[in-house]
């Protein structure tokens, strides 16, 4: 489990980033790895939803718009669900 979540964390690999220069007194390069880092975040975060909104509105779900919330809920309650049972 630690393996997974400093792998797939992205927070970890920023960790001795931003150390390394603030040891050296150097909050210049602190700003700028943080400043870097930020944007490549939401960056990926766009290009993700804007990929995954052109690929689901080419398939046929015009039918599934009346059970939109109900769908929300139930992804929400199955990853509840995961967590709690998986100990997530």
């Amino acid at each position: 489990m630690l393996f997974t979540i400093f792998v797939f964390g992205p927070c970890e690999p920023l960790i001795p980033l931003i150390m390394y220069p603030a040891a050296r007194h150097n909050m210049a390069s602190v700003a700028i790895v943080a400043l870097v880092f930020g944007v490549v975040t939401i960056g990926t975060m766009l290009a993700v939803v804007m990929t995954s909104n052109y690929g689901l509105s080419k398939l046929p779900l015009r039918s599934l718009e009346k059970y939109s919330h109900a769908l929300a809920g139930l992804t929400i309650l199955l990853s509840g669900g995961a967590i709690k049972l998986l100990g997530l």
